[in-house]
């Protein structure tokens, strides 16, 4: 059974998932949780802290599906936490403006004022540059032989297609994962691009 702070978490994002943040209210956050506005207002002690809550949440949820991801084979990792990052952020709207820092109309934002933490305790969420710097050195230090630079350029591939959307993606067997999948491997493999020369050299 949810605790009455993930019940809360839920609500919220049920309510999200209908208005825009703006428009949500704290009665009606508990009321969906089924818990009382005291009990919101116990947790997370204004609106504010309720949404850098779902913010840090989502955050996290992003980066223990990285973890997940970067069980795969070794030579696999990087493309797998790629692929998780696209879905991730097509899925998650608040994933995707963390990613990228292009926040939607109508979704909360990371209030990120000195001594913003309220009463809730808790830090804003990582800014973009950071969440990919945290990302891509737990890919390298996960992927023996790959380097950091070449970690990120993966990440960043990913992020393109996530910021600029494929034309006609809109299948179950998504051209951006299969794009990203395809760019993934040379990168990683220090291969610049499909036009090398047996000698390594670019023809000219």
């Amino acid at each position: 059974m949810p605790t009455a702070r993930q019940a809360l978490l839920d609500a919220a994002l049920r309510a999200l998932a209908d208005r825009p943040w703006r428009a949500v209210r704290m009665v009606d956050v508990a009321t969906l949780a089924g818990v009382s506005r005291q009990t919101l207002y116990n947790e997370f002690g204004t609106k504010g802290g309720l949404a850098g809550a779902l913010l840090r949440g989502a955050a996290d949820g992003y980066l223990a599906g990285v973890d997940r991801a970067l069980t795969a084979p070794a030579p696999d990792r990087p493309a797998a936490v790629a692929l998780w990052t696209l879905r991730a952020a097509r899925q998650n709207a608040l994933v995707r403006a963390l990613l990228t820092g292009h926040w939607a109309e109508g979704l909360p934002r990371p209030d990120r004022q000195p001594g913003s933490r309220g009463r809730t305790g808790g830090k804003p969420p990582p800014e973009p540059g950071e969440l990919l710097a945290l990302v891509r050195d737990r890919m390298a230090a996960a992927s023996p032989g790959v380097a950091a630079g070449r970690c990120e350029t993966v990440l960043r591939l990913a992020l393109s297609c996530v910021i600029v959307p494929v034309p006609g993606d809109d299948a179950a067997d998504s051209r951006a994962l299969r794009l990203v999948r395809e760019a993934a491997r040379p990168v990683v493999a220090g291969i610049s691009g499909p036009n090398r020369t047996a000698g390594g050299r670019s023809p000219r």
